[in-house]
């Protein structure tokens, strides 16, 4: 195979790791980092780039494993009303670029990578980080596993917001050494607008998932309640730094990361409005990314001015 078609390979296999939604778990992994800076914790730039790495390629490996997961289900195949590129997976096994043996194999060679590196890093970060990774590296599997398949279930929502709060604390976790109150306040927040990225994402996908049996909160509990509570969790993000923040657990910066509720609320009230056309809900989307991008960069750069203050 010339080198020309090995790059071409590689390429399609990053587009199918759907690159374009790391940026939620880069910004988890320096809100972490920064977070322990502004304490004065110390600095482990070797510790950070691991981190940022094998976050990555962890959250690569999980969207590989959910596209298989969505294959082997049926989801994805039946999806016609999907808003690429941000809803019903990247469509390469249903495309033929790749089957859905060599999708698994290639999100299961991604785990054994990541916990290679993720047990060099316990090594020098401390054994709390095994836990984090543990129970990390479990959700990831149970969320798309055909077998126990949370997201079918009702509890993927839930499964993707406690899986980016812990990416959180254990990018604080390698720095400080040790597990922080602060990361896990500061954590849920943002850990909320990611859950609704994906609950946004759910409405175009909701006919082909009701078919095949994938119970989502919006399958499950229709367009219009799920919009309203949707809107709830948009709310409780923003209160729940602004709570903290006031009681002074959150440093003084840390209301900065409110200026995410610009691009959140106008996502909530646009699945409110649109509810029941989700072939139009692309820009509320695009807004929810946007929200969750901002949210984390806003907290990163809070606490990276507490850190300079120091």
């Amino acid at each position: 195979m010339a080198v020309s078609e090995h790059i071409a390979r590689a390429g399609r296999w990053v587009a199918a790791s759907r690159p374009g939604f790391l940026s939620v778990t880069l910004v988890a992994v320096t809100t972490g980092i920064a977070q322990a800076q502004a304490c004065g914790c110390g600095w482990d730039p070797l510790g950070a780039v691991a981190t940022v790495l094998l976050a990555l390629l962890t959250h690569a490996a999980v969207n590989l494993w959910n596209d298989y997961g969505d294959a082997v289900g049926g989801s994805d195949a039946v999806n016609t009303g999907r808003i690429g590129p941000f809803t019903g997976g990247s469509r390469f096994i249903q495309d033929g670029v790749f089957s859905a043996a060599q999708v698994r194999t290639a999100a299961i060679n991604l785990a054994i990578v990541v916990i290679g590196g993720g047990l060099l890093l316990t090594a020098r970060a401390g054994p709390g980080l095994l836990l984090v990774g543990l129970a990390g590296a479990l959700l990831g599997w149970a969320y798309s596993s055909p077998r126990v398949a949370l997201m079918s279930r009702g509890l993927g929502e839930l499964s993707v917001a406690a899986g980016w709060w812990l990416i959180v604390v254990g990018a604080d976790y390698v720095q400080r050494h040790a597990f922080s109150a602060i990361a896990m306040v500061s954590g849920v927040s943002l850990a909320l607008l990611v859950m609704n990225v994906l609950w946004v994402a759910q409405y175009p996908d909701a006919a082909a998932d009701a078919t095949v049996g994938k119970r989502t909160l919006v399958v499950r509990w229709g367009p219009r309640p799920a919009a309203w509570a949707h809107l709830g969790s948009v709310l409780l993000a923003h209160g729940w730094l602004l709570a903290w923040w006031r009681a002074d657990v959150l440093p003084m910066t840390a209301w900065w990361a409110l200026g995410s509720l610009a691009l959140s609320l106008p996502s909530a009230v646009l699945v409110i409005a649109r509810a029941d056309r989700p072939a139009v809900l692309k820009p509320a989307i695009v807004l929810a990314i946007a929200a969750a991008v901002s949210h984390g960069a806003l907290l990163t750069a809070a606490f990276v001015a507490i850190a300079r203050l120091r």
